[in-house]
């Protein structure tokens, strides 16, 4: 998956994507808080008429999204935590011009990685606790390769926001 600390180009658009996905939850009428203790800044209490809700926010910019197991390998690290998955992914992995702003019920997407990584198993992959799994956002979910079980929480639910990278003048509602 994509090393987003290769090159500054790629540590920009990350910084970006992670911008258009709190934009993005502020636009949508959440009141957006930071956690204490919530590892690189990518867990935020988001509230919204009295409903308050644990979001992590997961970022990508080859379309993949990945959790890793826990050390008892009991949970996903993260996502056993939250109500809400806020993915964002780049509209193209090659020239990036958008930020696509995914919003998944966490319940949804545990399902989709538990079914992905109980095939991965099944299919002979070793999977070392701690190291994520990853999932493509747009690939249609199927049995093979493995890769695509749990695939396609993107293309299930389109985005609700497109922002432009690179200063646009933010976020492009979609609904």
């Amino acid at each position: 998956m994509t090393d987003v600390s290769q090159t500054p180009e790629k540590k920009l658009i990350r910084r970006q994507l992670v911008r258009a996905a709190l934009d993005t939850l502020e636009k949508e009428g959440w009141k957006v808080a930071k956690i204490r203790g919530g590892g690189k800044g990518r867990l935020r209490r988001i509230s919204k008429d009295g409903v308050v809700r644990l979001a992590a926010i997961r970022t990508t910019q080859d379309t993949w999204i990945a959790f890793p197991r826990n050390d008892d390998d009991t949970a996903w690290v993260t996502l056993a935590e939250v109500d809400v998955v806020v993915a964002v992914s780049v509209d193209d992995p090659e020239r990036p011009k958008f930020a696509q702003v995914h919003f998944f019920e966490a319940a949804e997407i545990r399902d989709r990685f538990d079914r992905a990584y109980t095939a991965r198993k099944a299919a002979g992959h070793t999977i070392p606790l701690g190291r994520g799994v990853w999932l493509s956002l747009y690939d249609d979910e199927g049995t093979s390769p493995v890769q695509r079980v749990g695939a396609g929480a993107g293309k299930s639910h389109p985005p609700i926001a497109r922002v432009p990278l690179g200063g646009g003048d933010g976020a492009l509602p979609l609904r």
